[in-house]
């Protein structure tokens, strides 16, 4: 991990901002934070061997959207029942006119449907938590572009009405 976090830490960095630039209210977590702590989760006792970039890039992402529920859930139990977080999902990324979500709610549907369909909800945490492109996730997921954006539509149809109910 010491040898392969420099090499990724820029790219790591790069998706952290583009996770903070689509939040709606100022963060106060900060992209650099985000990483760092992300990379003090990936390596807790350094036997983890990375299978594969697609392998690094899920849990780096799934790494990402746990700190980012943590956070969430750290305010809004500070606010005591106060307003949740609100998210930000762009249009080049929900592909509709920007729509607000709850980070906690977010969070809830996503844990549904990985119990429905695991690959689908890999897919939205590399979207929207780690902020790759169709191209870098059908790179990591080792798929196709298109089966990509099949899935993508699928996965916000299915998250917007679990998240409108």
């Amino acid at each position: 991990m010491e040898d392969l976090f420099p090499l990724v830490y820029h790219e790591l960095r790069a998706i952290g901002a583009r996770y903070m630039l689509r939040e709606r209210e100022r963060q106060t977590l900060q992209a650099t934070a985000l990483v760092h702590e992300a990379y003090l989760r990936l390596i807790p006792d350094g036997s983890l061997e990375w299978k594969s970039r697609a392998h690094f890039f899920g849990v780096a992402a799934r790494s990402m959207r746990q700190i980012l529920v943590e956070h969430a859930r750290a305010r809004h139990a500070a606010k005591r029942g106060g307003n949740a977080r609100d998210v930000t999902l762009v249009d080049h990324i929900v592909g509709q006119a920007e729509r607000s979500v709850d980070l906690l709610a977010l969070d809830q549907a996503l844990s549904r449907l990985a119990e429905l369909d695991p690959r689908h909800a890999e897919l939205v945490e590399l979207r929207f938590f780690a902020g790759l492109t169709v191209e870098e996730t059908a790179e990591v997921m080792g798929t196709s572009p298109a089966t990509v954006k099949r899935g993508w539509a699928f996965a916000q149809a299915w998250l917007r009405s679990r998240l409108a109910s």
